[in-house]
């Protein structure tokens, strides 16, 4: 089943519309790509079997912030496109809680008793230097 997939992908410049259609034409499953609306800022995709969230989530990473806007089946005929479409819209995420992350816990470990001067290290009861 072919799905018509529209995505709004904010893009301020050629290089920027160039780099958004190579990447989503190098996705599997992809047959066609255009550009539409008033400021060439959305991205139509067709094709079969296209995950339209990892799409999303490769232009957000490679291009800019975008949204999901409307995943549809392409096969439609001219009478069924005059019924309500059911749109799917994402929430937009702020960026600085994108990529926040929490510290990792560290925990140190003492090393193992029974060693004199720490990990193994050896040395003469008369030297009192550890390092040599």
């Amino acid at each position: 089943m072919k799905q018509k997939i529209v995505i709004q992908v904010e893009m301020t410049c050629d290089k920027c519309r160039s780099k958004a259609m190579s990447l989503v034409a190098a996705t599997g499953g992809v047959d066609s790509v255009a550009l539409a609306g008033d400021a060439k800022d959305q991205v139509v995709v067709v094709g079969d079997g296209v995950d339209s969230v990892k799409l999303t989530s490769a232009l957000r990473k490679k291009v800019g912030p975008s949204q999901l806007l409307q995943v549809a089946d392409a096969g439609k005929k001219k009478e069924e496109e005059k019924k309500p479409v059911i749109t799917a819209t994402a929430a937009v995420v702020p960026s600085y809680y994108q990529y926040y992350q929490q510290p990792a816990n560290v925990v140190y470990e003492y090393p193992a008793t029974g060693y004199p001067y720490g990990y193994g290290y050896q040395s003469r009861p008369d030297n009192t230097c550890t390092i040599m």
